[in-house]
């Protein structure tokens, strides 16, 4: 777990502890939760730490708020959840994250009991890093536990700052990020296959460069694969291609022959002249994309030679979607990519919000070795960058 000092080592009882957690969850127009995954991801933490008597205030923040107050973003639905989940805790809500009404509140915690904070980005302190501030979210609390990896490559000050003031140390969920990533990086178990998918390649060419080392082959779908296509000297229609993206494409797949590492890319793809629901569609090889017809998704062939691929595996890493997957006519690739590894015998491991989304719809989160709740933070990792979440908990001794 890169050598980092572990929350079991640390004495709670009585402590009031400071616990970043991730619950920027999507909500519909009537403020609902529709996936609780990243809340859910983070009972085993809180759970340790009531069980042990701590005094828990838990931090987040929710969508881009862009430092104003904006009911639409409160963390209120949150709490909510948090009391179903917990139903033999006491969970309140705060009506800030910092100041003495707050602090007034973090005062009167009973041990067990739990405090969620406002959301964070309500001050645009928090994306700033700003020292006050962090000093601020310190104050209220002796232990400081980062649990939030999807928040782990932003540097901002309950994520960075703040771990500077208190002694810091990783949340159970972190920990388990970190060590499946981690795993994926030093000791893989081969055949190795990394699946990548999304609609622009430019978000994802430093992790395809890395996994291009790392992984034994990768299988390109999604937008992204328009890119390479054209790479490639195919005409694409109406898609979407990243054209100044092209000669990275071609130089991606050109390093992967050099070392000898497979980049498979779709055969055939479903296409549509309207990306909406219910509109014309057929499949069409891919030099067969003419006039304003656009890639949404992989064929049936492409499917199938992805998921004999899958099948053979023995670790697999999934980042994107397959299609235009909100649109039920294009969630066919996704769906299909989903249903092989949760059937795989490999270690799988699924980062992204959309193949995560996919995971949990077709209920097989339960087939899958480790879901990532970071998106971005996952492809850093994976990349080989450095977290600044992650580089600041305490190293053990």
């Amino acid at each position: 777990m890169l050598n980092k000092v572990s929350l079991l080592d640390q004495k709670v009882a009585g402590q009031k502890v400071f616990v970043r957690v991730d619950f920027n969850v999507p909500l519909d127009k009537q403020q609902q939760i529709t996936d609780d995954t990243r809340v859910r991801k983070s009972l085993k933490t809180i759970e340790y730490l009531v069980n042990e008597g701590a005094r828990v205030i838990l931090a987040s923040h929710l969508g881009r708020p862009k430092g104003q107050v904006k009911p639409e973003f409160s963390l209120k639905p949150v709490a909510k959840r948090l009391q179903e989940l917990l139903p033999d805790r006491t969970v309140k809500m705060a009506p800030d994250c910092i100041g003495t009404e707050v602090e007034a509140m973090v005062a009167e915690l009973a041990n067990g009991e739990i405090l969620l904070l406002e959301n964070l980005r309500f001050h645009k302190a928090e994306e700033a890093n700003d020292s006050v501030f962090a000093e601020q979210l310190a104050s209220l609390a002796e232990l400081y536990v980062n649990d939030a990896f999807g928040a782990a490559h932003r540097a901002h000050a309950s994520t960075h700052g703040i771990a500077s003031l208190l002694p810091t140390v990783p949340g159970f969920l972190m920990e388990q990020e970190l060590k499946m990533l981690g795993s994926l990086l030093s000791e893989p178990i081969r055949p190795f296959w990394a699946v990548i998918g999304g609609a622009k390649i430019s978000d994802k060419i430093g992790v395809i460069d890395t996994l291009i080392d790392q992984a034994d082959g990768l299988i390109i779908g999604g937008g992204m694969a328009n890119t390479f296509l054209k790479a490639q000297g195919y005409e694409l229609g109406a898609s979407l291609v990243e054209q100044e993206k092209t000669s990275e494409a071609k130089q991606l797949l050109e390093v992967a022959v050099a070392k000898g590492k497979k980049i498979l890319l779709p055969v055939d793809v479903v296409v549509a002249e309207e990306v909406k629901a219910g509109t014309v569609t057929k499949v069409v090889p891919v030099d067969g994309i003419e006039g304003e017809w656009k890639a949404l998704d992989i064929g049936p062939k492409t499917i199938e030679s992805y998921a004999t691929v899958l099948r053979g595996a023995k670790t697999v890493f999934w980042n994107g979607p397959m299609g235009v997957f909100e649109i039920e006519d294009f969630r066919k690739g996704t769906e299909a990519v989903a249903k092989v590894l949760s059937e795989a015998n490999a270690t799988t491991v699924v980062g992204g919000g959309d193949s995560v989304a996919a995971i949990e719809q077709l209920g097989l989160a339960d087939r899958i070795s480790h879901i990532s709740t970071g998106g971005g933070a996952s492809l850093e990792f994976m990349e080989g960058k450095v977290l600044p979440g992650v580089e600041v908990l305490q190293d053990k001794a």
